[in-house]
């Protein structure tokens, strides 16, 4: 028999109030550990005219909460109602812990988002990632046609498996090297998501959203999750697990997961929803574990912006998660 699934109460020693306390000390102690006195001295010491050298420092130590909060918790049930899911809180904390400066931390879970390099294996294109992507292309939310859709997701296959040969109206090297801007096609997996933005029929406003629409790469991953945490996925993800699944069934299983009082153990805790009893997901979609993690930190001093992305890995039950990658903006 499983065992429940822990809830969290008001006044649990993992609730809010530890979590303010935990992002706020290690705030100042990952500065204090980080730079030795040297180090600090003449960072202070050139804060008239390297005031970007002191926000750089600040959003570091942001990703390091990230990667504490994510450390602190268990790997194997991951929903939005873990401490990691509220870091952001810290920005309300940051700027007295600092003193100048603040900063906003999020984390999010690649495993909430669509696993692209997924869609091929080495027997070819894997069909039910193929029709989610196909579903999620067309959703409403992109204004995209049904053929500009289906015609993304072969393009995307191309992008990705090792042959020449045009999948649909997909696109292979003889299209990539006639382009005014010529590159080659991939024939590999994705190593960043803004490698979409090389594959035809993705534009710039279809990836990076525009006005109140967000953009595909706000849902889509180039990491290795095993499948979607179906615990953790924004509600365009959701809807395209199945076919069966419309906005407002997305809606009411969001509500239902971020209901403490809801086990969320099993992958097929969705069919509990009310009017979702005979809705289906294939098993191979979906999971309730993470591993892969996004930290965005912007900090702030005055006018200036420094954003930094680090992608992490839990390896290991209490260890510190690993770097994959770190962006600067």
């Amino acid at each position: 028999m499983r065992a429940p699934v822990r809830m969290k109460r008001p006044g649990d020693e993992r609730g809010i109030a530890l979590v303010l306390v935990v992002l706020v000390m290690t705030l100042i102690v990952s500065v204090t550990l980080r730079f030795n006195a040297s180090s600090r001295t003449r960072v202070y010491e050139a804060a008239n005219t390297g005031d970007g050298i002191i926000l750089e420092h600040v959003s570091k130590s942001c990703i390091a909460v990230g990667r504490y909060v994510l450390k602190e918790e268990d790997g194997d049930v991951v929903s939005l109602r873990d401490d990691w899911a509220r870091a952001g809180e810290v920005s309300l904390q940051s700027a007295a812990a600092f003193g100048i400066g603040h900063c906003e931390v999020r984390v999010v879970d690649e495993s909430g988002k669509i696993p692209l390099n997924m869609l091929v294996d080495e027997n070819g294109v894997v069909e039910v990632w193929h029709d989610v992507l196909e579903r999620f292309f067309s959703l409403p939310l992109f204004g995209l046609s049904e053929q500009e859709a289906c015609d993304i997701v072969d393009a995307v296959t191309d992008w990705i498996d090792e042959d020449d040969d045009i999948t649909g109206f997909g696109a292979e090297r003889g299209y990539y090297r006639g382009l005014a801007s010529p590159c080659d096609c991939k024939n590999g997996p994705l190593d960043t998501i803004d490698e979409l933005l090389l594959v035809k029929g993705v534009t710039e406003d279809l990836f990076h959203g525009r006005d109140d629409v967000p953009g595909i790469r706000e849902f889509l991953t180039v990491h290795e999750t095993g499948g979607v945490n179906i615990n953790t996925a924004p509600q365009p993800v959701l809807q395209a697990l199945s076919p069966r699944i419309t906005a407002g069934m997305a809606d009411d299983m969001d509500r239902y997961r971020r209901d403490e009082n809801n086990d969320l153990s099993a992958s097929s805790w969705y069919r509990r929803v009310p009017g979702m009893s005979d809705v289906t997901i294939e098993a191979e979609l979906v999971r309730v574990r993470s591993d892969v993690f996004s930290i965005e930190s912007t900090g702030r001093l005055d006018s200036m912006i420094r954003r930094i992305t680090a992608v992490v890995k839990r390896e290991r039950p209490g260890d510190m998660p690993v770097i994959l990658s770190w962006t600067v903006d």
